[in-house]
C-alpha cells in the first residue's frame, strides 16, 4: 500500500545535515509516510550516511553520478515518490514531530499548495544581529499577510502539494541550474493553475540556514538576482519593480554597476570585518547596500549562476 506521505529532500553536501533531519523525522507522529532523499551527486558519503538510518526512518536515496542541480533533483524525487501528498523539505531543516501530519491534514479539503515558512536559526554574528534576523522576522511577517494572489512568492524549502496538482503542474523547470527561483517559479504556476496557495503557522520549521555572512548572503543575492531575471523572462511581468531617484536607490544602482561576482563577495567580507565596530542602524545600511547592489549586479548579468 502506498504511504500518504512523501518527503522529497534534494541534498548536496549533506553528510553533516541528513542525520539532523533524519533524527527529526525518526520522531513523527503520523505512521503512513517515506523519506526519499535525492544525491545531487555525492561529494561527502552521504549515500552512507542513508543507509545507516534505514533500519530506522522510511528513507531510501537516489543518487545522481553528477551534479544536475536542484530543480532535475526535485523532479526525480516527485517521480519516485509513491505518496498522495508530496512535500518538499530541504535538507537543512529540523521539523517538530507533527510535521508530516500537518502537512497531510492542510491537504484533507481538496487540491492546495502549502507553504511553512523556514524559521532562520542564526548563528551569533554580526551579520545576523544587525541584518539577519530583522531581515527574516520581516519576511516572515509579509508572508502570513500576504493576500492569496501573492503567496506563491513564498514557495520555497518547506512546501507540499497533492499528488493531482503536481500531475497537473508538472516538473521544477530545469533551466533554473543557478541558485534559487526555481521554488518561486514552481509557486508561480501552482497559482497560475488556479490552484490555491496558504501559509500555514503551524507549519513553520527550524532552518540552519548556510547564508551566515554578509559576503555569503550578499553572494547569494547575486546569482538569485540572476535567476529572477530569467524568471521574468519566461513569464512576461517584474516581480521587482525598478529602482527609483531617491538616494538609497541610486547609491544601490551606482555599486551594483562596478561589482563583479568577486566584487560582491569581497565587499560582502569588508562589511563582516566592520559590522561590530560601526554603529548598528550604519551596519544595518551597510549590509543591506551590499545584499540589495549584489542582487541587482546579479540581475543585470543574467549570465551569473553557481550551483550552491
Amino acid at each position: 500500500m502506498s504511504p500518504t506521505v512523501s518527503v522529497v529532500v534534494p541534498s548536496r553536501g549533506g553528510a553533516e545535515r541528513l542525520p539532523v533531519l533524519l533524527d527529526c523525522l525518526e520522531r513523527q507522529t503520523h505512521d503512513d509516510w517515506e523519506v526519499v532523499v535525492v544525491l545531487d551527486g555525492d561529494v561527502d558519503g552521504s549515500e552512507q550516511v542513508l543507509a545507516a538510518w534505514a533500519d530506522r526512518v522510511p528513507v531510501r536515496a537516489v543518487v545522481f553520478p553528477a551534479n544536475r542541480g536542484r530543480p532535475a533533483a526535485l523532479n526525480a524525487g516527485h517521480a519516485d515518490a509513491k505518496g498522495e501528498v508530496l512535500v518538499r523539505c530541504d535538507d537543512d531543516l529540523a521539523p517538530g514531530p507533527d510535521y508530516v501530519q500537518l502537512h497531510a491534514a492542510a491537504h484533507v479539503a481538496g487540491p492546495a499548495g502549502v507553504v511553512g515558512m523556514c524559521r532562520n536559526v542564526f548563528p551569533e554574528t554580526a551579520y545576523a544581529r544587525v541584518y539577519g534576523r530583522p531581515a527574516y522576522e520581516r519576511f516572515r511577517q509579509g508572508a502570513h499577510a500576504a493576500p492569496p494572489g501573492t503567496r506563491w512568492r513564498y514557495w520555497g524549502g518547506n512546501v507540499s502539494v497533492d499528488r493531482e496538482t503536481w500531475d497537473r503542474v508538472g516538473p521544477y523547470d530545469e533551466g533554473y541550474r543557478g541558485y534559487g527561483w526555481e521554488d518561486v517559479d514552481w509557486g508561480y504556476r501552482v497559482h497560475d493553475a488556479g490552484v490555491p496557495i496558504m501559509v500555514v503557522p503551524g507549519l513553520e520549521t527550524d532552518h540552519h540556514i548556510a547564508a551566515t555572512t554578509t559576503a555569503g548572503r550578499a553572494l547569494r543575492a547575486y546569482y538569485s538576482g540572476s535567476a529572477r531575471r530569467r524568471f521574468e523572462s519566461k513569464h512576461g511581468f517584474q516581480v521587482v519593480a525598478p529602482g527609483g531617484r531617491d538616494p538609497w536607490n541610486l547609491a544601490v544602482g551606482a555599486a551594483a554597476r562596478v561589482l563583479s561576482e568577486q566584487g560582491v563577495g569581497r565587499a560582502g567580507r569588508v562589511v563582516d570585518r566592520l559590522a561590530d565596530r560601526l554603529p548598528r542602524w550604519v551596519a544595518e545600511k551597510a549590509v543591506a547596500l551590499t545584499v540589495e547592489a549584489g542582487a541587482l549586479a546579479g540581475y543585470r548579468r543574467s549570465d551569473a549562476g553557481q550551483t550552491i
